[in-house]
């Protein structure tokens, strides 16, 4: 959305892959955006401050624009690893730990992650936990289930403006996975057009229950007897794995999950969510901007605090 409002911060989302960059005013609102394909991964030498410049320089000002970065820029193999910060955490929490780097002539903070265990076993997400912030601020809710998914699709619980607790789910590495080094893919095309009803029919094939170990194989024999095309069976493998997922994570009844990620991977948990009953609602990358938001309007709060004699 465009707006007509000085900048008021640069927020960065930087992941494996690419980086996105916004120029916002201090709603929220974005001013400019740009993205780069030079992700963590593709930054040598550490140069991360010279890849921010040449992506954002002229936005930085002379560092009179604090910019903030979410996402694996934070991480062991980014520009500056910042801690996991355990569960419940808040917007005010992930203001207050937010690492600055050192020795740049702009002020550049990077966002921590969160943890959690369940049971014995550690769970980490880095960048999702603003990007359902940002949703939480879009909403205007306190509380819900948020789901973001992906390579590793989260599923995370909301109490009163808190992140409480989330679970990580391999889902879309396992479809990348099964459907190009696997024998399905010597008659899957992964770049067949969206099937509906091979989406929902492998959907439904999961919620029986056998596990992804036994029905995964069906994809092949489904097609060997002529009774899925090839073109339909990337969905229906689609299917099979996102119904995996919902299978193992019982949903309340009447509460509207909270959708969070790109539009075509959105839309087929909102139509698997469906075949449930269960409603959805869904954000874009606005959830992003809008999280670094929040965080911005926490760090002016507590600058202030710490400025106020009273």
């Amino acid at each position: 959305m465009a707006t007509t409002e000085s900048p008021a911060f640069i927020g960065v989302d930087w992941g494996t892959s690419s980086l996105r960059a916004a120029l916002l005013d201090a709603d929220g609102q974005v001013i400019e955006e740009r993205g780069s394909p030079q992700g963590i991964l593709q930054v040598g030498g550490g140069a991360f401050a010279a890849v921010l410049s040449q992506t954002v320089g002229d936005w930085l000002q002379g560092g009179r624009l604090p910019c903030l970065i979410s996402g694996m820029a934070g991480s062991r193999q980014g520009w500056l690893e910042t801690p996991y910060l355990p569960c419940p955490a808040s917007f005010e929490t992930l203001a207050k730990h937010l690492v600055w780097v050192p020795d740049l002539p702009w002020r550049v903070g990077l966002v921590p992650g969160l943890s959690v265990r369940s049971g014995s076993v550690p769970d980490v997400m880095r960048g999702e936990e603003v990007q359902v912030f940002g949703a939480l601020r879009l909403s205007q809710a306190q509380d819900g289930l948020f789901v973001l998914p992906g390579t590793h699709s989260k599923w995370t619980q909301v109490e009163n403006s808190r992140i409480t607790g989330f679970s990580t789910w391999m889902t879309g590495e396992f479809y990348a996975l099964l459907s190009q080094h696997s024998l399905l893919a010597r008659s899957l095309d992964p770049q067949a057009a969206w099937d509906p009803t091979a989406f929902e029919q492998g959907v439904l094939r999961a919620g029986q229950g056998p596990g992804l170990l036994h029905t995964a194989f069906g994809t092949r024999t489904l097609g060997l007897f002529g009774e899925l095309p090839a073109a339909a069976q990337a969905s229906y493998l689609s299917g099979l794995v996102i119904g995996e997922e919902l299978r193992g994570l019982p949903v309340p009844g009447g509460l509207q999950v909270q959708l969070i990620g790109a539009p075509a991977l959105t839309q087929r948990y909102a139509h698997a969510l469906s075949l449930r009953g269960i409603d959805s609602r869904r954000h874009g990358h606005e959830a992003t901007w809008s999280g670094l938001c929040g965080l911005y309007r926490q760090i002016q709060q507590i600058q202030q605090m710490t400025k106020d004699p009273t």
